[in-house]
């Protein structure tokens, strides 16, 4: 008898995992909207136009994603230093915006199959620094709570500079650059690269602090909307719409 509670209990279990598995996605579709919180200063992943409206290439991977997904795409603006934070208290569902996969994120939430990479690059105006060690001494900007910040923590010239210089976004850290407040910007090459193709005098280091992957941000337990993200992610890099998306932002690079 004892043997047989001990099944019925473990089935129960079972059951109730499964139910709560596919709830996920099932809630998502009866409010037939799925709220994605991002950084809209994040150029060219997700930004806003002169007309003030959110675009980039997240944006447009998004769109379609969702509209495969039969829901409608709710973009709504937060601070980075506390996105993770308004995914786990439910006031989004998803972290879609150049969102590298980390350790210590991959502690905190969940993450889709890595749909992208990118580099930690060195972005500065001075001739005087070519290399890493050249940093040594100098007043480095960097943007709070994001991987360039944790980047240039961990590495072998963490150390020797002179000054961190933390900003709420990359595009004040690279205004201070500008006007020559810093000596270098540590950002995501994705970023950085789009920002400085539009201006003169920058230089890009040649060597990087890291290599990264790039996913979407979810809660641990939504398995069942990360089973239908990553499928919707599969089916588009497929059939080539990713394809088509990429060049639109970035050319044949």
């Amino acid at each position: 008898m004892k043997k047989l509670l001990t099944i019925v209990i473990f089935l129960f279990t079972l059951f109730s995992l499964s139910f709560a598995k596919d709830k996920s996605f099932t809630d998502i579709l009866e409010k037939g909207e799925l709220v994605i919180g991002l950084d809209d200063t994040f150029a060219p992943m997700g930004f806003r136009d002169k007309q003030g409206n959110i675009v980039g290439f997240d944006i447009d991977l998004a769109k379609e994603v969702t509209k495969r997904m039969g829901v409608k795409p709710i973009f709504k603006a937060c601070e980075w230093d506390g996105i993770i934070f308004d995914l786990r208290s439910k006031k989004i569902d998803l972290i879609w915006n150049g969102l590298t996969i980390t350790e210590s994120r991959q502690k905190q939430i969940g993450f889709s199959k890595p749909y992208f990479n990118d580099d930690q690059i060195i972005i500065t105006r001075s001739n005087n620094i070519t290399k890493l060690n050249d940093l040594s001494n100098k007043k480095i900007g960097v943007q709070m709570g994001s991987t360039s910040y944790f980047a240039l923590e961990n590495s072998q010239i963490s150390k020797s500079i002179g000054e961190v210089k933390k900003y709420p976004t990359n595009v004040e850290a690279l205004l201070d650059l500008e006007a020559g407040r810093t000596d270098a910007v540590v950002v995501d090459a994705v970023v950085g690269k789009y920002y400085i193709s539009k201006k003169d005098g920058f230089l890009i280091l040649n060597e990087t602090l890291a290599k990264e992957n790039v996913g979407v941000g979810l809660r641990k337990n939504d398995i069942a909307l990360k089973d239908e993200l990553d499928k919707a992610l599969a089916s588009i890099i497929e059939d080539g719409t990713f394809d088509s998306i990429y060049k639109k932002w970035f050319g044949n690079n």
